[in-house]
């Protein structure tokens, strides 16, 4: 069966990135390195049973915000929990996007942000909208009192 795996290119930090983000996510596990001499080459691992692999590929590539990791979330706790872990040492950006000390993007958003978004009362779902964009991390509670 074909399967589609992301693969993450890593200046030389691939193995480092790999134990940061399995410690974050529950469930997540590394399943096999390979390595050329004394250093790790690649490393495949899963998170949410989704595979990736992460390779140490020198400077010739870099992450780019125009592919992101977008993590959906149950509620407010979830939020903060991957939000607090992932920002540290990264850029935060708006509207519930970081970027990792590694340079990943990611999204961290709860599941109710396209709820109020696509409020059918168009001025509870601009209300939303306004929320959002002035938020760094999403506020599930901000973004409900917006609609209100």
């Amino acid at each position: 069966m074909n399967k589609i795996t992301p693969f993450l290119w890593f200046d030389h930090q691939a193995k480092e990135a790999v134990d940061f983000y399995v410690s974050i996510f529950p469930n997540a596990k590394i399943i096999d390195e390979s390595s050329n001499s004394d250093d790790i080459q690649s490393i495949s691992f899963e998170l949410f049973n989704q595979r990736f692999i992460a390779f140490n590929g020198g400077p010739y590539a870099s992450f780019s915000p125009a592919i992101s990791m977008y993590v959906d979330c149950e509620n407010q706790e979830e939020v903060d929990s991957y939000w607090d872990r992932l920002a540290v040492g990264g850029k935060i950006e708006q509207c519930g996007w970081l970027s990792d000390k590694y340079g990943l993007t990611w999204q961290i958003i709860p599941n109710i942000l396209f709820d109020c978004l696509n409020h059918p009362d168009p001025i509870k779902a601009q209300k939303a909208m306004d929320a959002m964009l002035k938020m760094t991390k999403i506020n599930v509670n901000e973004l409900l009192d917006a609609i209100k």
